[in-house]
């Protein structure tokens, strides 16, 4: 038989959902990764993309028994919500390539911002730095806005020396003690806040439009009639 024919439409359909499935793994798991990386909780974008992923597992789910039963009203549904799917993954994919310099870094300290304290103890501790941008003094009290707990944890401060520095022990024993040997955060975490960005879009952009194949073969596969069925009916 044809390509164009009822058994490899509903193969081809059922191959393809089976790669959605696959590529629902690989949203969530890029979108994820952006999040945690970036350790930012306010990328909505990303987070987005992540649900557009969860969306797409079940929405394939859906669409791989319509294709195994030939079901109208399943594929019908699948349809429709496969496109509407289309048009908000591209959205938030392009608004994530769009994002610029300085919106980036506003988005990752509304981040930090809204990070709780031993969230931002954990990202210290983890990428060996210190605060936000820099660690002045009057934001050690970790309530601030831009504030943070000291960074005893982190490994810049593990020598003698630089535990007695006032951003990780809290000491002023004297004036040298101010000078905080850690790296801010921000400094530490700008590439991959930025790749975060780039990364998340990309995937999400080329995958949208595989979504597309997906409508159009369903749609076709739908108006074919089942040889093994009544010549003259639907199933």
């Amino acid at each position: 038989m044809v390509c164009g024919g009822f058994t490899c439409s509903k193969n081809a359909l059922a191959a393809l959902n089976v790669l959605y499935i696959l590529i629902s793994f690989i949203l969530i798991g890029v979108a994820a990764y952006g999040r945690v990386v970036a350790i930012v909780t306010s990328l909505t974008l990303v987070g987005s993309l992540i649900t557009c992923g969860v969306v797409l597992f079940f929405i394939s789910l859906i669409g791989l028994i319509g294709a195994v039963k030939h079901h109208q009203v399943m594929l019908f549904f699948y349809m429709i919500i496969l496109f509407v799917l289309f048009l908000i993954q591209f959205a938030l994919a392009c608004a994530c390539l769009a994002v610029n310099t300085e919106q980036k870094e506003n988005i990752a300290k509304q981040g930090w911002m809204m990070a709780s304290a031993s969230t931002r103890e954990d990202v210290q501790r983890n990428f060996n730095c210190c605060g936000y941008k820099s660690p002045p003094e009057k934001d050690l009290n970790a309530s601030d806005p831009l504030g943070f707990p000291f960074c005893k944890t982190s490994a810049c401060c593990s020598g003698p020396e630089q535990s007695d520095a006032f951003c990780c022990s809290g000491k002023l024993s004297n004036s040298s003690s101010h000078d905080c040997p850690c790296d801010s955060c921000f400094v530490k975490l700008q590439n991959e806040i930025y790749s975060a960005f780039t990364m998340t879009g990309g995937v999400g952009l080329f995958f949208s439009f595989t979504e597309i194949i997906g409508v159009w073969l369903a749609m076709r596969y739908r108006n074919q009639k089942d040889p093994r069925a009544n010549p003259s009916a639907f199933l």
